[in-house]
């Protein structure tokens, strides 16, 4: 549901209606005056035809938050003074409601857990923090990724390939050659979990450099929200972890 069209359409009607009563209510200064005592219902003026038109509209709005509460409506005809009191006060109830139902559905949805940027690795959130303070979200990822390929650059004592042939390199299964270290898990290497864990490593490494570095250092604007750019940065940071975690192993 728009609440916001509902409270900008709202708003505007109510208005309009108050103006309404207020031409309703003006002859009677006229009656109390020779102390004649009106009626609620007493009958005026027809409303104006544009008042009619928003009236459509709200009634439908109206109906949306308070399914039942313009059913008196068809007791009264629209020149009468209660018609429009019963809108008025309708249309006040739901654009309450239509004016806090974000605050309410927020209040009401189940807690969810959030990532606290500052607890990431500070191989990734130490370069990042001051480009992300800056809302240079881009460059922030950016940063963080080639901070954690230098790390792991010096980690292997390697600087002759690239990030993704380094990664998928580093946490391959195989056994390490002359001049090609490899990262290592801990845990029984004969284990196909064991081996499962080191291709998910090399893979997601890999990946997170072709997909995420690459297109943050390539495309001169990216589209990424403040959230999808968070994620990425989480993305680095759990490699950053994994290659911390590792112990290298050289070839004999």
């Amino acid at each position: 549901m728009d609440h916001a069209y509902a409270v900008e359409t709202l708003t505007d009607f109510l208005g309009d209606v108050k103006a309404h009563l207020f031409h309703l209510y003006n002859p009677l200064l006229g009656d109390l005056a020779a102390n004649v005592t009106p009626l609620q219902t007493r009958e005026r003026d027809a409303p104006p035809e544009g008042l009619t038109l928003k009236l459509m509209r709200a009634r439908q709005i109206v109906s949306a938050y308070l399914p039942y509460a313009l059913d008196e409506l068809s007791q009264y005809d629209r020149k009468m003074d209660t018609y429009w009191e019963i809108v008025q006060r309708a249309a006040t109830e739901a654009l309450g409601l239509a004016s806090s139902a974000e605050e309410i559905a927020a209040f009401l949805r189940p807690a969810s857990p959030s990532i606290a940027a500052e607890e990431l690795h500070p191989w990734v959130w130490e370069p990042a923090a001051p480009l992300w303070a800056a809302e240079a979200h881009q460059d922030a990822v950016l940063t963080a990724a080639r901070t954690v390929n230098r790390r792991l650059q010096q980690k292997l004592g390697r600087h002759d390939v690239g990030e993704m042939d380094l990664c998928m390199q580093s946490f391959d299964p195989k056994p390490p050659t002359e001049g090609k270290p490899r990262l290592r898990f801990d845990g029984d290497r004969t284990t196909p979990t064991w081996k499962a864990r080191q291709d998910g490593a090399k893979y997601l490494a890999a990946g997170a450099f072709l997909g995420i570095r690459n297109l943050a250092a390539h495309e001169e604007k990216v589209t990424w929200t403040q959230q999808e750019a968070l994620e990425y940065l989480a993305t680095f940071s759990v490699v950053a972890r994994w290659i911390e975690e590792c112990d290298v192993e050289a070839a004999p």
